[in-house]
């Protein structure tokens, strides 16, 4: 009776992990799951051709060509957390406001920016994305999904989502022979990375140090060797691994893709 007893106690105390961890958006089977609804406030930036979001504070340069288009926010610091939320992917919906579209509608929007505090404003006239607030700054095509724009200023529902990326994450090489720069895109699942570690065809792995944004650099001689990566997810903790991801004549200022990728 003793191992039939423990093995239904394993079992009952897994299926109690696993529908914790279900309910609160983590990692279950090998996929992101959704995280619970909150509430915060959505303004805009920009015009409606979001001109203005590119670049950004993530380091996703062109955002048309890095593949997040117009469905993107700026987070507020408490969102942003020095750049570990860059990448982490939102539902969001109109709330409470006469301002929502008929029947509330959501959408889907990109972490790609951060929207700085503005200390010289109260944080609820104006200083919207002063700590601790929590506030999105969408790209204005997406905010006209949600509401009339003329608004300005909405109350919305939140919630963490799984990206869903096509293909595997895109690495775009920057600095040169001593000094190696990735910046990292297209990240699936959870979205956002905590580490990465790069390995030469000819070297060990050797850590990477967070840069800014969702980049990591390097101070070492790879140029004249393929390289892998190893990223592990800041939400996760999930580490996967890109082999090969570019060849030993690999040059800063391109983007290599892997197929490797997070669900």
């Amino acid at each position: 009776m003793g191992p039939i007893s423990s093995s239904w106690s394993f079992n009952k105390f897994f299926a109690i992990v696993f529908v914790v961890f279900a309910i609160s958006g983590e990692f279950v089977a090998g996929y992101y799951r959704p995280g619970p609804w909150r509430y915060a406030h959505a303004t805009f930036y920009g015009d409606e051709t979001a001109s203005e979001t590119m670049g950004g504070a993530c380091g996703y340069g062109n955002l048309f060509n890095s593949g997040y288009g117009v469905a993107t926010a700026a987070l507020s610091t408490t969102l942003f957390k020095d750049g570990y939320g860059c990448g982490q992917c939102f539902q969001i919906t109109c709330s409470k406001s006469p301002h929502c579209y008929y029947g509330n509608p959501s959408t889907v929007v990109t972490a790609t920016n951060l929207c700085p505090p503005n200390w010289y404003q109260d944080s609820n006239d104006g200083g919207w994305c002063n700590p601790p607030r929590t506030h999105f700054d969408l790209a204005k095509p997406a905010f006209m999904k949600l509401a009339d724009w003329k608004a300005g200023i909405i109350p919305v529902a939140y919630r963490r989502v799984p990206c869903q990326r096509s293909g595997g994450m895109r690495f775009q090489f920057q600095g040169n022979a001593y000094w190696l720069l990735i910046f990292v895109m297209n990240v699936g699942g959870s979205g956002d990375i905590k580490s990465m570690a790069v390995k030469g065809s000819r070297t060990n792995w050797i850590s990477m140090s967070h840069n800014w944004g969702a980049s990591y650099q390097a101070f070492s001689s790879l140029y004249g060797q393929s390289l892998s990566f190893r990223i592990t997810s800041y939400t996760t903790g999930e580490t996967i691994y890109a082999w090969n991801v570019a060849p030993t004549n690999w040059n800063a200022g391109i983007t290599y893709k892997s197929s490797a990728n997070f669900r």
